[in-house]
């Protein structure tokens, strides 16, 4: 943890970026990194957590894990993702939390690419069924600040709690604002 801190200290001494943020969660919860334009989101979000001595574990696709970047990701604790079945991974994470695992689970639910029209919904299903709150995260290049937003308990009534969501991120731009998705799910897109 100290050689953690201490990247995570000349980053934020020799960035252009500042970290604005509440403090780090005293309990597990699922923290949303968003709005994620660029995969710099991965570096802010190694050096927020990093920063606030956060224990961390967070969802990457599992091309991240290949070949010799396999033993380094998972060792800053990424959890690969087969976009071919997302739905095992809720379970995996589901059943790593109930067995007693500590930790912090890093999501982004809009993607790098352009073309989403929602978010997914994992987060917010990891969320309810292991009772768990959302965290906040973010980046904003219009202010050049990144850091943790609030820390909210979700009440089961999505648009409600999504509303709540969309609130603090919109002022948001990520690195990239072109790339920046809506925070909507497609059930609200449905309804």
């Amino acid at each position: 943890m100290f050689f953690r801190r201490l990247v995570a200290r000349a980053f934020w001494a020799f960035s252009r970026w500042k970290l604005v943020s509440e403090p780090a969660p005293d309990r597990p919860t699922i923290l949303i990194g968003a709005p994620h334009t660029s995969n710099w989101d991965f570096v802010f979000m190694l050096a927020i957590t990093w920063r606030l001595d956060m224990h961390v574990r967070w969802l990457g696709k599992k091309s991240l894990f290949r070949g010799w970047r396999g033993p380094i990701m998972r060792a800053w604790g990424g959890i690969p993702v087969d976009r071919e079945s997302p739905a095992a991974v809720v379970g995996e994470v589901l059943q790593s939390i109930r067995a007693g695992d500590i930790f912090g689970l890093v999501v982004t639910p809009d993607g790098t690419r352009k073309g989403h029209t929602h978010w997914k919904s994992g987060f917010y299903r990891i969320a309810r069924e292991a009772g768990l709150p959302l965290t906040l995260g973010y980046v904003d290049r219009t202010t050049m600040t990144t850091g943790l937003g609030p820390t909210i308990e979700l009440t089961g009534d999505v648009s409600r709690d999504m509303d709540v969501i969309r609130a603090f991120y919109a002022d948001k731009s990520g690195v990239k604002p072109e790339h920046r998705v809506e925070p909507r799910l497609r059930e609200e897109l449905a309804s």
